[in-house]
Parts: C-alpha cells; sequence; structure tokens
C-alpha cells in the first residue's frame, strides 16, 4: 500500500465544535483530506488573485520600482536629456567667459605648441 495512496485522501472526518459548557454541538463538518486541500487551494487562488487585482487596476502600482506610466517615464528621460545638455552648455559658457575675463585682464599665457612635427621625406621611385 502506497503511502499517498487515493483511499487515504477519501476518508471522511469529522469536525465538531462545541460549547464549552454546555456540551452542546454548534457546528459539524464532514471533511475529507481532498475536500480540505481543495479548500485551501482555492482560497490561495482566490487571495492571490484579488492581490493582483488590486495592485493592477489601482494606484498601488506606481509604487513598485519599475512600473509606471510609460508617457512619464518618456517624459522623465527627455527631461534628463535636456537637463545633462543644458548642464554641459552651462559648462562650456563659464570656460568661454573665463578665459574671456583672463583675456582682458592680460594675465592669459598662451601655450604655443612646441613639438616638432615628423613628416616622412617622399620616396623617389625611379623607372
Amino acid at each position: 500500500m502506497a503511502f499517498w495512496s487515493l483511499k487515504r485522501f477519501q476518508n471522511r472526518y469529522r469536525l465538531v465544535v462545541m460549547n464549552d459548557d454546555t456540551y452542546e454541538e454548534v457546528v459539524t463538518f464532514k471533511l475529507s483530506r481532498i475536500s480540505v486541500y481543495v479548500a485551501l487551494s482555492t482560497f490561495f487562488v482566490v487571495l492571490t488573485g484579488l492581490t493582483v487585482a488590486l495592485i493592477v487596476f489601482t494606484p498601488l502600482k506606481m509604487y513598485i520600482p519599475g512600473y509606471g506610466d510609460v508617457s512619464a517615464t518618456k517624459e522623465l528621460r527627455e527631461l534628463k536629456i535636456k537637463a545633462d545638455s543644458l548642464e554641459q552648455e552651462m559648462s562650456y559658457r563659464e570656460r568661454y567667459l573665463n578665459s574671456l575675463k583672463d583675456v582682458l585682464q592680460g594675465g592669459s599665457t598662451i601655450k604655443l605648441d612646441t613639438s616638432l612635427l615628423d613628416i616622412p621625406k617622399p620616396e623617389n621611385i625611379d623607372y
């Protein structure tokens, strides 16, 4: 006989809830292992479905990282690119103004390129 035989799942059990003072039966349940398994599985599936529905159909989905409105994500990306380009433009302008200020005050030192270029001589090819 196998440990997980079908007959063992079909055995009927009785669950009785009694009043402790009068020993009167309040509720009686006739259960089997299969019915308990099906009831718990159904409860789990319904609970999971309600949780998913709550997240999908309400604004709670905005609190999940990486899950947001597509247009808001696109707008955020465009604003980030614009902010980066403005920051770069400000950096260029600041360097230009600092260089212009140095030239006007006479404090600029011009650095000349003193390295010699090594230009190869053309080869003479005789025919």
